[in-house]
């Protein structure tokens, strides 16, 4: 009998990542911030891109895998490599601001880097909630409550050829059933502030879902690794 799981995920842009959160009086908690508009450039950095669409299901956007592979996270049957992108100057300022002197944690022509999350069911069908697979990736030093900052800007996602959701436009279900058949593979990716030698914690959580979309909490799967920003 086949095993149906599913997978939770932020695969929301980064225009949602305003979101409070709570922590201890002693962790500063970064606030949102409003962006100013401004053209992007390309990065100087980008390595050669690829895009394929083998081993996509039919609901996802086809596949990138540009920058170099720089680490494999495993959550169950779930896998997750992790690939630098490439880096390049912010266009906008960041969606926090620091709260000790309310100025953005990323302030226009700061330097960004982008990664690239590819990520591949290994095991049997598995069906995804509307979020997906949710990866959280922290540098070690990050003081801050909240994940990390990036910005918005599709045009400068687009330059690094790495996608901000990796359901396809039209693609969106009805309940919110998304399945991922084995082997196959989807990919999304976000950027924030580049602090070269620095390792990265990244935490990869999915929750199973049943016919009607609804989460199964008692079937969560979690799994973490670490990888370092070159």
């Amino acid at each position: 009998m086949t095993i149906r799981r599913t997978c939770t995920a932020a695969v929301a842009t980064l225009a949602l990542l305003g979101l409070a959160a709570c922590g201890s009086d002693d962790e500063p908690q970064a606030e949102s911030s409003s962006s100013a508009s401004a053209s992007s450039s390309p990065s100087a950095e980008a390595t050669e891109e690829s895009t394929s669409t083998e081993g996509a299901p039919a609901w996802a956007k086809p596949v990138t895998t540009p920058g170099t592979k720089i680490g494999t996270v495993k959550a169950g049957d779930v896998t997750v490599d992790v690939y630098q992108v490439g880096t390049t100057k912010a266009t906008k300022t960041g969606n926090f601001v620091d709260p000790k002197d309310n100025k953005p944690i990323i302030a226009v022509g700061d330097e960004i880097v982008f990664v690239n999350y590819v990520v591949t069911n290994t095991g049997d069908p598995v069906d995804l909630g509307s979020s997906l697979v949710d990866v959280s990736a922290r540098y070690v030093d990050w003081p801050y409550v909240q994940g990390m900052d990036g910005i918005t800007d599709n045009d400068l996602y687009e330059a690094q050829d790495v996608q901000t959701s990796g359901v396809a436009p039209g693609a969106f279900a009805d309940p919110s059933v998304y399945t991922l058949g084995k082997g196959e593979t989807f990919s999304y990716g976000e950027n924030f502030r580049y602090e070269k030698g620095t390792k990265l914690d990244v935490k990869v959580t999915y929750t199973p879902v049943d016919a009607e979309g609804e989460l199964l909490h008692d079937d969560r799967v979690e799994g973490e690794g670490s990888v370092t920003i070159s």
